[in-house]
């Protein structure tokens, strides 16, 4: 049972917006290129795990504090005899193993996801112990990419490759049935999860820097054009409402631009292909609450 689902971070997503309207620096783009494969490894996992059918409680992408120290899981499952933390990580290519270190084939060494792993499942031990929970804790790194290979990698490393992610279906073996105990700690999780990491990456921009206009959901071209009641992709030819298209622009606004209030005139030039004023606002009055400030009338 799916009990806390994944959401797209607030840092992929406002980096992958201005990765559109604006130029980024290699660093920022190399760094987005990394969110958007873990953010893709991380679903992959999410779809076999959301396929057994076993008696659990999943809980994705937990950001948790204990003894003021923060650690993020990418999975977690509570069984009624188990609860199984994973690590998923969507790297591609050949690397090996040395005496507790990961290298590439050209000896550059990369993080040992082993030692965060480890971190993180002591850190949860001591957290579940402190909200008075006392279950057996199973953690492990699991690489999902088909194009990875480890070498030299130990017996005893709880490591799940590529090769090996059908045996999650061995999880529908667990017959242990869940109870009130386990719902409270999946609950207690769930409130105790921290919405955004203190440690975003933004790079600086200005709105007059960004592009504007209404983009494509499906594709990402901003060759849109307003026909009718639908907005028109000519790169894709997907189709979506004015309204819809409008809102989904709002939505991205209000991400960039948080301390900014949400006017007709500033949406009307966010969208820039929406015809008239009237239509921007008409569709603001009807999704959200009217205020009016001095001279000029804002929506929340």
């Amino acid at each position: 049972m799916l009990f806390k689902e994944r959401k797209t971070s607030l840092e992929y997503a406002l980096l992958k917006s201005l990765s559109s309207r604006m130029k980024l620096h290699e660093k920022d783009l190399q760094y987005l290129r990394n969110l958007e494969k873990g953010d893709e490894g991380e679903r992959y996992f999410d779809s076999l795990t959301g396929a057994l059918t076993c008696d659990c409680f999943v809980l994705n992408d937990l950001r948790l504090s204990c003894n003021n120290a923060t650690f993020q899981i990418d999975a977690l499952m509570i069984t009624g005899e188990t609860i199984y933390l994973f690590e998923v990580k969507n790297d591609e290519g050949n690397f090996y193993y040395d005496r507790d270190r990961i290298f590439t084939k050209n000896k550059s060494e990369i993080n040992n996801p082993l030692l965060q792993v480890k971190r993180c499942e002591s850190l949860f031990r001591q957290l579940i112990l402190s909200l008075g929970f006392d279950m057996p804790v199973s953690a492990s790194v699991v690489f999902v990419n088909p194009e990875f290979t480890l070498y030299q990698a130990p017996l005893s490393a709880p490591f799940i490759f590529p090769s090996q992610l059908k045996r999650m279906k061995d999880l529908n073996a667990i017959y242990a049935k869940r109870s009130g105990k386990h719902r409270r700690l999946a609950e207690k999780l769930s409130s105790l999860h921290i919405e955004e990491s203190p440690f975003l990456h933004f790079p600086k921009y200005r709105y007059d820097q960004l592009r504007k206009g209404i983009f494509c959901a499906t594709c990402g071209s901003f060759s849109c054009a307003v026909k009718g009641r639908s907005v028109i992709c000519e790169d894709c030819g997907q189709a979506e409402s004015v309204e819809a298209a409008v809102l989904r622009s709002v939505r991205e606004f209000r991400m960039l631009f948080p301390e900014r209030k949400i006017t007709t005139n500033d949406i009307f030039d966010w969208c820039r292909i929406v015809d008239s004023k009237k239509r921007v606002s008409r569709i603001l009055a009807k999704n959200f609450n009217k205020f009016r400030g001095g001279r000029w009338s804002y929506y929340e």
